[in-house]
């Protein structure tokens, strides 16, 4: 095992298409980190570089004490996990679970031992005998993974190796990477599109954005603190909505307004604001992007409105629902702001349900919103209804550098 490090590490093609942008990152040993991002935001390219499959244009990669810009990939003692299986069609899993070892000329009996330990770990003792195409999905991506983990690397590189699997299997398989995880504590770099196998699997989180790193924290750091409009609409699913409001003094406090909605802003999240350097007072009077997630919008009509504050309140909203999606446990409530109150960010126009996970607004231009009400709602399409919003859990954005305020 090894500590991954990043400096300054850059990708150019062509004479200025900048794949990857001077990414820093360091990468304790033992660390699970997920790379996300939308496609073409550069974090398959950024694992490419770090397993020596990408020329680095500038900057440095460290494995451990040793930098291994020049090295080629056999030489860096990383194992990688792609896409595609990639597993021999002539030989059982036995054989190609052990192949890169038998070329290693490793003792037959030493390649058994590997072999069969890993086969244990991941439950696939009984396949050993079988051709892969007597597999399933799962149990190939099994096998694809028994491979990696007969070599000891010092690192696992895996690139989004979930992608070609049903949904139910992915959510088995990045519990059954999890669990591997835990178990051997290998350094484990991943890249994926998905934001919800990044919040669920990794100890931090890297989101990536035309080549740039946005933010790098823990999962519920990310879903907390965004550090901007980009990281706030990626993060989460559905996607957080925004709004165009106005911050307004009331007295000693602070007020978001629009339309007949005024939601109070407590010290605290004033202080934070501070404490990212901004000046709350800088901001009174002027306009500010209000981004609230789903989950913190309830139907001001059941007994769940209590916990976000209550229905009787001056953080309710009037809205006439377009879409409501049953989810069983919950409803999805779909619904329209007025023009001047939608918050058209650059940042994320020509997003996507697959660059974001599992979807989120369903208008990227944001005059669509969504709240994730309880399931006794009795919202009803094209009926009016009330719904409240949770004070505590909004953020305000910068609407000129898109930056969190708090």
């Amino acid at each position: 095992m090894a500590e991954v490090t990043m400096e300054e590490v850059t990708k150019i093609y062509g004479e200025d298409v900048k794949a990857v942008d001077k990414m820093n990152l360091d990468i304790p040993d033992g660390e699970f980190v997920v790379f996300v991002g939308p496609s073409g935001c550069g974090k398959s390219t950024a694992l490419r570089m770090i397993a020596g499959l990408e020329d680095i244009s500038g900057g440095k990669v460290f494995i451990g004490d040793q930098v291994v810009n020049d090295l080629p990939p056999r030489q860096r003692d990383i194992a990688m996990v792609f896409q595609n299986y990639a597993l021999y069609p002539h030989m059982n899993v036995r054989e190609n679970m052990g192949f890169a070892l038998k070329l290693r000329k490793m003792d037959k009996s030493q390649i058994n031992q590997r072999v069969e330990e890993a086969a244990r770990i991941l439950s696939i003792e009984h396949f050993l005998d079988r051709k892969p195409k007597a597999l399933s999905g799962g149990q190939r991506q099994r096998v694809a993974l028994g491979r990696a983990i007969v070599r000891e690397p010092k690192a696992f590189l895996m690139d989004e190796p979930l992608s070609n699997l049903d949904a139910k299997l992915r959510v088995q398989m990045r519990t059954e990477i999890a669990k591997l995880h835990n178990r051997i504590g290998t350094t484990t770099i991943y890249v994926t599109h998905d934001q919800t196998e990044a919040m669920t699997m990794a100890d931090r989180i890297v989101v990536l954005k035309d080549g740039l790193v946005q933010q790098v924290a823990t999962p519920q750091i990310m879903y907390d603190q965004p550090d901007n409009v980009f990281v706030a609409g990626f993060i989460g699913s559905p996607a957080m909505n925004f709004i165009r409001a106005r911050l307004e003094k009331e007295g000693d406090a602070h007020v978001v307004v629009f339309g007949r909605t005024r939601i109070p802003i407590g010290r605290e999240a004033m202080g934070g604001a501070r404490d990212k350097g901004y000046d709350p007072e800088s901001f009174t009077g002027k306009e500010v992007i209000l981004g609230v997630r789903p989950e913190h919008i309830e139907d001001a009509g059941t007994e769940a409105a209590e916990a976000v504050g209550g229905s009787g309140g001056s953080n309710t909203m009037e809205v006439e629902p377009q879409v409501i999606e049953s989810m069983g446990s919950e409803k999805y409530v779909y619904f329209e702001v007025a023009g001047e109150q939608a918050a058209h960010l650059a940042s994320l126009e020509g997003m996507t349900e697959d660059d974001g996970g599992d979807g989120g607004s369903a208008d990227s231009g944001g005059e669509m919103m969504v709240a994730r009400v309880a399931a006794e709602s009795t919202a009803k399409e094209g009926q009016r209804m009330r719904l409240v919003i949770d004070s505590s859990k909004v953020q305000l954005f910068d609407p000129e550098s898109e930056k969190a305020i708090f």
